[in-house]
């Protein structure tokens, strides 16, 4: 990835951050923050509550990425280190909540603006891989901690290879270890 496409890259992560902050207001239905180890993809996560009903996600972790312009994208499966940022609206937690479901821990479904970095292992300070993008969600948390999240959607991949719009699939499966309660559902 050439400097200056790092450089767009950097500055869409920036916009994404300050669109959210300029939605900063601590609401009912978001935790105000809460920390997450993830196993499924090794790492860790930051989800801090920016309005009613939105939050800001950071999440670093150990994730398979795909060269998605091959015929076979398996072909170069790698596992590699990321460091993704969302801003997540979330859309149903009255609904949850009057259906007497958990919104504990931001369970529930969310529209997102997304970027993500991948870093070789040889040249962690060299980016190989990222995309923006837009994701929908859900996300569940229970009682005991444990939380899963499933996004899908499309974002525009960049990379050693020629760039474009592709597929966007994450899943993280974890714990909550810290929390600052907010939210007055369940």
């Amino acid at each position: 990835m050439t400097f200056k496409a790092t450089l767009r890259f950097i500055l869409v992560c920036t916009f994404l951050g300050a669109a959210g902050a300029l939605q900063a207001q601590f609401g009912k239905n978001c935790e105000i923050r809460q920390l997450k180890l993830n196993l499924l993809s090794p790492g860790i996560e930051y989800e801090a509550g920016l309005g009613v009903n939105s939050t800001l996600d950071f999440r670093f972790a150990i994730q398979p990425a795909l060269d998605p312009a091959q015929a076979d994208p398996y072909a170069n499966l790698q596992i590699l280190p990321a460091l993704l940022l969302q801003y997540r609206l979330y859309h149903n937690f009255n609904n949850r909540y009057r259906n007497g479901r958990f919104i504990y821990g931001n369970s529930g479904n969310y529209l997102a603006p997304t970027a993500a970095l991948f870093t070789s292992t040889e040249a962690v300070t060299r980016p190989e891989y990222g995309y923006a993008g837009l994701v929908y969600g859900i996300q569940r948390s229970f009682g005991q901690g444990f939380s899963f999240s499933l996004e899908a959607g499309a974002g525009y991949h960049m990379g050693p290879f020629r760039g474009g719009i592709y597929p966007v699939v994450n899943l993280a499966l974890g714990w909550i270890v810290s929390e600052k309660r907010w939210c007055v559902g369940r």
